[in-house]
């Protein structure tokens, strides 16, 4: 373990990539496709960042695993799909904010996601954001958040230690998650939980735009 090593890692949907339209898109089709009613637009993205089996389990908790199961590959099929279109913006600040960090020789990078290796893959390789990351975790190889086994296997694959590694996201799961790991968190309130959600989730810090985030990562650093 490196102890002078900062570790920052960062949500994608809803914190770096604004992706609500592809997400509302791929479950709308996912639904249709098997004959369901479609879950309110709020419903759904209140469960982005979950793996999608645990998120098929919320939505529909009165339906068995079989119909999840199908839910689950309706969506996939669709989101695939959907790539070849245009692609999910990222949010504004977030390329300044990474190429800051990722030039800090102290800091190293990385992702914690509920999409699969292959959907974090293209997100990053079409933003060309790849180099950034030291570290990418995905649903692939994971329990759901709020499970900690993400942060776990990014603290081992980089030797820094969690008392100065740092857990940003949109979501409730996300906080949860960093604290669970012994990792500082930041919520941020442009994605799909709001303030009062991430605050009683336990984030340590909550701002409002990426200009807000390396100060709030200072606070961190000068006093851990």
């Amino acid at each position: 373990m490196t102890e002078d090593l900062r570790l920052v890692v960062f949500d994608v949907d809803g914190t770096l990539v604004d992706s609500q339209n592809h997400i509302h898109a791929a479950m709308s089709h996912a639904f249709t496709s098997i004959g369901l009613h479609l879950p309110p637009r709020d419903r759904i993205l209140a469960i982005v960042g979950l793996s999608l089996p645990e998120a098929m389990a919320r939505l529909v908790p009165e339906h068995g695993p079989d119909t999840r199961a199908e839910l689950v590959e309706a969506y996939k099929q669709s989101f695939a799909t959907l790539r070849a279109g245009p692609l999910s913006p990222l949010f504004e600040g977030a390329v300044d904010m990474l190429t800051t960090l990722a030039e800090r020789p102290d800091v190293l990078l990385g992702v914690a996601t509920g999409k699969s290796r292959r959907g974090l893959r293209h997100i990053l390789d079409a933003h060309g954001l790849a180099g950034h990351f030291v570290t990418a975790q995905v649903a692939d190889d994971h329990p759901s958040k709020p499970h900690p086994s993400m942060l776990h296997a990014a603290l081992a694959e980089t030797g820094a230690p969690a008392a100065r590694a740092v857990m940003i996201g949109d979501t409730s799961y996300d906080i949860e998650m960093g604290r669970a790991a012994g990792f500082h968190t930041i919520g941020v309130t442009w994605g799909y939980h709001r303030r009062e959600a991430l605050e009683a989730a336990g984030a340590g810090q909550v701002i409002a735009d990426f200009a807000a985030l390396l100060p709030a990562l200072e606070r961190i650093w000068e006093a851990s």
